[in-house]
């Protein structure tokens, strides 16, 4: 029997490119640039997230470096290299082939944009495309009703529940709600997320 493949030999480093904006494996070096994202809003203060307070984003990037089961994107706008937040696969599972795509967050400034579309695209479709998955996940918070939506604009099927299951920055104990997509429902899915952002810059 063959031994059981890591998590990193199934998502190995990667840099993804589209519409002015680039996915590039996180790094020491982008502290700054996600410290001044953060500040975009403050969004350390948003009850149901993860961004880091200012003087802790180092320790995130290290965490995000040291999770096995984890690959961590920074998201960068390639004219100006500016980085527009972060992004991850975790909780990767190469026996089943499934990741999934969450620890996302962007600057205040580019949300409600083609940013977060675009990002889904490129990660959706590295992740079926390239990786072979066989599905990808979500998981948010239940009070975090922007990230339902989100997630559920992308064509994802809400799986459930878990009650109980995860501890807020502040110490309360918050339900999950998971998110799936399937290999067969991706064609579907990126279409109807092409579609969608060329509405969007239409409008714009």
């Amino acid at each position: 029997m063959s031994a059981p493949t890591p998590p990193a030999a199934f998502v190995p480093p990667v840099t993804l490119r589209d519409q002015g904006l680039r996915l590039e494996p996180l790094a020491l070096h982008h502290e700054a640039g996600l410290q001044a994202a953060a500040a975009d809003g403050q969004l350390w203060t948003l009850r149901v997230t993860s961004v880091p307070e200012p003087q802790d984003t180092r320790a995130y990037i290290e965490t995000a470096l040291a999770t096995r089961d984890r690959f961590a994107f920074a998201v960068v706008d390639e004219a100006s290299g500016t980085v527009l937040g972060s992004t991850s696969y975790h909780d990767i599972l190469p026996a089943v082939k499934r990741v999934e795509i969450g620890y996302t967050w962007y600057r205040q400034s580019v949300q409600r944009s083609h940013v977060n579309t675009t990002c889904k695209l490129l990660m959706l479709g590295h992740a079926f495309d390239t990786l072979g998955c066989n599905v990808v996940g979500w998981r948010t918070d239940n009070y975090n009703f922007a990230s339902q939506r989100a997630i559920e604009r992308l064509g994802a099927h809400k799986d459930g529940v878990l009650r109980g299951h995860a501890l807020r920055r502040d110490g309360t104990i918050r339900d999950t709600v998971m998110y799936s997509m399937r290999a067969g429902e991706w064609p579907e899915a990126r279409a109807q997320l092409i579609y969608l952002r060329a509405r969007r810059e239409t409008a714009a």
